[in-house]
């Protein structure tokens, strides 16, 4: 979240990483600008505990960039929390990044060799680096050498002195837009933010595109290498707010999309659709709203559960899922349940799910899943487990089955995801986690060290 010459800058980028939470909840961050000096607030957590009224006080000026992070490469700890800050020969610079550098390590290890220090394990930190080390005067200039030197994805903000630049990668992985707010250019990963503190949405920032926001204006150039669109799917499926609106597409509309299709294609006699709360709820209404069967609440959130817990010693079976989710006993008893959920990664949590519905007397449970089988991990910014933990990497659609003691269990097809997108006649998005065709080539190290990471 980046936004220019606005009163109480600060405060207004914090209300945006409210709105920005879902996309990390590892660490927070904002950097103000007040005309004379960078001011830098960072911490473990949430927006909402890290930022205090005085710490936001402190955070003066009208330009601010703020960050949600959550680890894709690299380490969980305060060290790693953006915007980072660094000083080089011009000044102060800060970036913040959404996506992952691919060849980031084999860069990192090629600038150990040369002498350069790092302060951290994360892949944004190797830009700021090869920024620091261009011999472009401009800042946008070096910030055009140095990307010119990287792979991945990346959605970037940087900020120096009083010039704010927006850069998306020529792929367009991870989203990015700008907004308005009285005049003050908005910059922000997802529209929910923009709607929070009531700025206009204004256009995407589009792929290969760098914005320089500065005293003389908004200037807009494509300095990278055009390369064909490869959006991230799993924003629309998983990741993204269900009230953003990605490539002119609002993402609750679309995932209800996907439990239409999925609907079409999978059919069962059934007498509820319940969904796995909350990401798979818009798809659920879609499938209910397809096939004809009533959909109701059956599993309810807790919506107070922090990112850990302390286990009671003896031992509660699926204590885990019990405290995130409990079962409604009255609406599934006796009931041929239909579960709706987003995806299937590793497929655990599914199991507990399933177990918990029957425990509650539904007399069938069939699974749907609205997207197709998770088979390969994402190397572009979704933090998805190894191959080896990928459950439809190495079994069948029926041997998951029976992992998940569902009486059925099917998939959204590839075809049906892009029928729902709207995209079928194309190829501008990226569904490298269901077929493993990576638009981008890595080396061949690249993968297991990233891997390493992961794990």
């Amino acid at each position: 979240m980046g936004i220019y010459r606005a009163p109480e800058a600060a405060k207004l980028a914090y209300l945006g990483l409210y709105a920005l939470q879902h996309r990390g909840q590892e660490s927070a961050g904002i950097i103000s600008w007040d005309g004379h000096e960078m001011k830098i607030e960072r911490g473990m957590g949430h927006a909402a505990d890290v930022f205090t009224e005085e710490r936001l006080e402190r955070l003066s000026g009208d330009i601010a960039v703020g960050h949600v992070r959550y680890s894709t490469a690299g380490d969980s700890s305060i060290i790693e929390a953006q915007p980072l800050v660094v000083r080089y020969s011009d000044g102060l610079m800060a970036v913040a990044h959404n996506g992952n550098i691919v060849n980031a390590l084999q860069i990192r290890e090629s600038l150990v060799e040369e002498g350069s220090i790092f302060q951290s394990t994360s892949d944004s930190e190797v830009i700021v680096h090869l920024i620091a080390r261009s011999r472009q005067k401009s800042f946008a200039d070096r910030i055009i050498d140095a990307l010119q030197k990287i792979n991945g994805a990346y959605s970037l903000l940087f900020l120096k002195d009083d010039e704010l630049i927006a850069v998306r990668d020529p792929y367009g992985f991870r989203p990015l837009c700008l907004g308005s707010l009285g005049g003050a250019p908005v910059i922000v990963s997802e529209t929910c933010a923009l709607d929070l503190i009531e700025a206009q949405f204004v256009r995407e920032i589009e792929p290969g595109e760098m914005l320089i926001i500065n005293r003389h204006g908004a200037f807009s150039q494509k300095p990278l290498t055009p390369q064909p669109e490869k959006f991230c799917v799993f924003e629309y499926i998983y990741f993204a707010r269900p009230d953003s609106v990605l490539r002119g597409k609002n993402v609750h509309v679309v995932r209800a999309e996907f439990g239409r299709q999925l609907a079409r294609e999978t059919k069962v006699d059934a007498d509820l659709v319940i969904s796995i709360p909350d990401s798979g709820t818009s798809a659920a209404l879609g499938f209910s709203e397809e096939a004809g069967i009533v959909y109701d609440m059956g599993l309810i959130r807790n919506r107070y559960v922090g990112r850990t817990f302390i286990e009671p010693r003896q031992s509660i079976r699926h204590f885990g899922v019990k405290v995130k989710l409990n079962a409604v006993k009255d609406v599934l008893r006796g009931k041929r349940v239909v579960i709706i959920d987003d995806s299937l990664v590793r497929a655990t949590t599914s199991r507990k799910i399933v177990k918990m519905v029957q425990a509650a007397g539904a007399q069938e449970v069939h699974m749907r899943i609205a997207s197709p089988p998770v088979r390969y991990p994402c190397f572009y910014g979704i933090d998805m487990p190894t191959r080896k933990e990928l459950i439809a990497s190495t079994h069948s659609v029926e041997e998951i089955c029976r992992y998940v003691t569902s009486d059925s269990l099917e998939y959204l097809s590839i075809e049906g995801m892009k029928n729902a997108l709207g995209c079928s006649d194309k190829n501008d998005i990226c569904h490298a986690c269901f077929t493993g065709e990576y638009p981008i080539s890595f080396p061949g190290e690249e993968i297991t060290q990233v891997n390493r990471h992961r794990e």
